[in-house]
């Protein structure tokens, strides 16, 4: 009893803690990538999220499948302090428990009040801004100053030598096809102390986590959860990497990055892909070799491994950032002379094998940075579907990395903006807003997405939407080039019989674009735009245009999207551009309307025998929780209560026309993460076979009545449960 009440007395300091710390933290939603983001300079929640019942992901892709990336991610900067000792401030690093205040190696603190700052490019979003980068900014400002933490009498852990700098972080998402799966970390560090920095880097770490939490709850098994993944890094790429190469294969067929994008200081534009750049405190172009990236990995939390051991002190630290496994003489080739001089093992074999290792992505040696100096440098996580080649998810194919190596090709585009031939100068003819510098973090923009509304009935589907991306402005060429209009449904059973993904289960249905301009299939748009536009209750929005998909299964789930696409740029070699379909997708469920007469039109349920693992049932680690039959004919507002046939009372149900499934488990697993992009008929409604109390029910006959609210009418009905 005397631990338990330790226990509970820590978790309440700890809770107590983070809520006076100005701790804040939110998910980004922007792109297909739920990542959790902070505003002390961390990303992931450690799983958080899965024990304290919010459910907020740490780093979720795609969006709403379960499969999670990031343990916990921060960053890190080290230097030696006028020349001579070494000093090293990091955001977060090896913590099995992850985040807490005042907890060793989370060293960045906010003062009291602040937050992270929501931004958006988007016009019809309430965070809209002209200073907005993308169509979600986060933007937060900390310091590794303080001792203790703001607010509170915490000493920070092992946090003795405050460098003295100040960071400000925004992070960009945005939801476009060509870029919903990456989220970029631009980085301002600005030196606020007295000492100047010799050889100083910036680093990112990562603890990269990837696991189906639908397959296997996130943390179970303990250490077996998180050692399955394999490592690698790119090179060329500037671009650690993990995927889950034994632990819930065939769910979980995914990648994430961490991708160095660039850097800048006084002395000028640093990467690795560039041999000079101008220097503007000689005013000459200069040799830049030593400014390199460096690529360490660990066993996490493991300090006793010979090459791959967790950093325990600041000169550890140090030495990670700035000797990287990339230049160990055994990393290209481990039979040659060199490395069998030294270790004489393949590390690139060894990082592909299952474990838990942490990363850490690290550039520089940046020359002296003094006071009131800044660095800036940008990194992506970048995240990416495995392409399938037939392969175990544990070969790592260059086949397999392809659609991660495209991915990381347009986060570097998006960073280089204006910088086409990316040489950290402003050529002619690159300075397209004409503000006379390198304007970075622009991307080519398709139309604006079409706002829709989904209304579904029985067997089938309207799809109505307005006019808006008609008008779009790209921000490139300053042209209005809407070109038309795609409309997407996904494959029946999307959602249950594999990792839900719609940029694979969206089945393109229909197209319509312009007539007369001799681009793609000219069918006009006389086909779906109505002969007069219509509004709908509650709805400001005008709507145009109506696309009927017919011959829909009642009860099943359906993705439907429209998306708005331009011309295309063969000028400037650019393909046309799409909007995203995650910006409006909708999971539509065809059925019955509102009843309007019981006597006439008989409720009733389906599948009725329920035959337990119904084929809608998808595979979850709460099996029980996620069953699922429909009651239909409906009424507008009504109550359903379900009885054994002896008459005992298992639930009562409380039904109206606005039902979005947020009453059982099955919408949260295999739904929309939305629930206002769930639309039902009105007429229908869903339960999980669970009694009141959450009792799995036996097999028999039921008896259900429902109860009109408006009318007092009453109906009285059976079904019958087979397991």
């Amino acid at each position: 009893m005397t631990n338990r009440l330790l226990l509970i007395f820590s978790a309440l300091l700890t809770t107590s803690a983070v809520a006076q710390t100005s701790f804040d933290e939110k998910q980004t939603t922007a792109s297909n990538v739920r990542l959790t983001v902070t505003n002390l300079g961390t990303f992931g929640n450690a799983f958080r999220g899965y024990r304290d019942g919010s459910g907020d992901p740490s780093c979720e892709y795609p969006a709403g499948s379960g499969i999670e990336h990031l343990f916990e991610s921060g960053i890190w900067i080290g230097g030696l302090e006028n020349g001579g000792n070494v000093r090293v401030s990091t955001s977060a690093y090896d913590a099995p428990q992850g985040y807490a205040a005042g907890r060793a190696g989370f060293e960045f603190t906010a003062q009291p009040g602040s937050a992270l700052e929501v931004r958006s490019t988007l016009l019809d979003n309430p965070n809209y801004t002209p200073q907005a980068v993308s169509h979600q900014d986060y933007i937060s400002e900390f310091s590794d100053n303080e001792i203790t933490v703001p607010g509170t009498n915490i000493p920070i852990q092992n946090h003795i030598n405050p460098m003295g700098v100040s960071v400000r972080m925004e992070t960009y998402n945005w939801n476009y096809r060509f870029s919903d799966f990456f989220v970029i970390v631009n980085l301002v560090f600005t030196n606020n102390s007295q000492n100047y920095y010799d050889d100083t880097y910036l680093a990112l770490w990562a603890n990269t986590v990837v696991r189906n939490i639908n397959i296997t709850p996130a943390g179970s098994g303990g250490s077996t959860f998180y050692s399955q993944g394999g490592n690698g890094y790119i090179d060329s790429l500037n671009m650690a990497y993990c995927y889950d190469a034994t632990g819930d294969e065939g769910f979980t067929d995914s990648y994430i990055a961490q991708k160095f994008l660039g850097a800048e200081d006084k002395y000028g534009f640093h990467h690795p892909n560039i041999d000079s750049s101008y220097n503007s405190v000689t005013g000459q172009m200069e040799l830049d070799t030593d400014n390199k990236v460096h690529y360490n990995a660990w066993v996490f939390n493991n300090s006793s491994q010979a090459l791959f051991y967790f950093p325990q002190d600041d000169n550890q630290r140090y030495q990670k950032m700035g000797d990287g496994l990339n230049e160990n003489p055994c990393w290209d080739d481990p039979s040659g002379a060199a490395c069998q001089q030294g270790a004489g093992i393949d590390i690139q074999d060894m990082l592909s094998s299952s474990g838990n290792r942490s990363d850490l992505l690290s550039v520089g040696p940046f020359r002296r940075f003094e006071p009131g100096d800044e660095i800036r440098v940008s990194f992506a996580f970048v995240l990416a579907p495995k392409k399938n080649d037939g392969n175990p998810n544990a070969s790592n194919t260059p086949e397999q990395k392809e659609i991660l190596v495209n991915n990381a090709d347009w986060a570097q585009t998006a960073y280089n903006g204006e910088d086409v031939n990316f040489n950290g100068i402003l050529d002619d003819g690159e300075d397209r807003d004409g503000n006379g510098e390198i304007t970075r973090f622009i991307l080519p923009s398709p139309p604006e997405t079409p706002r829709t509304k989904v209304v579904p009935s029985e067997n089938k589907i309207d799809i109505y939407w307005s006019d808006n991306s008609e008008t779009s402005v790209d921000p490139i060429t300053q042209k209005i080039d809407f070109e038309g209009y795609k409309i997407y449904l996904s494959r029946l059973g999307f959602d249950v019989t594999g990792t839900p993904d719609l940029a694979r289960d969206f089945v393109l249905i229909s197209q319509y674009d312009k007539a007369g301009n001799d681009l793609f299939y000219e069918t006009g748009f006389d086909a779906v735009r109505l002969d007069e536009p219509v509004t709908f209750e509650g709805d400001t929005t005008t709507y145009y245009y109506l696309y009927t998909i017919e011959n829909v299964q009642n009860g099943w789930q359906n993705a439907v999207a429209v998306t708005a696409f331009d011309e295309g740029n063969p000028e400037s070699n650019l393909e046309s551009l799409e909007s995203s379909f995650l910006a409006n997708d909708f999971r539509a469920f065809a059925g019955t309307t509102p009843n309007e007469d019981m006597d006439k039109n008989e409720p009733f349920v389906y599948p009725n025998p329920y035959y337990a693992g119904s084929s809608w049932e998808g595979r979850s680690s709460f099996q029980e929780e996620s069953r699922k039959l429909i009651f239909a004919n409906l009424p507008r507002r009504c109550v359903i209560r379900i009885y054994t046939s002896a008459g005992d009372f298992i639930d009562e149900i409380r039904h109206d026309e606005n039902y979005s499934g947020n009453d059982i488990r099955w919408f949260e697993t295999f739904g929309s993460e939305n629930s206002d992009e769930n639309v039902f008929s009105g007429g229908e409604h869903a339960w999980d076979l669970l009694s009141r109390d959450s009792q799995i029910i036996s097999r028999g006959l039921y008896m259900f009545s429902v109860e009109d609210l408006e009318t007092g009418e009453a109906f009285n009905g059976q079904f019958v449960i087979i397991k």
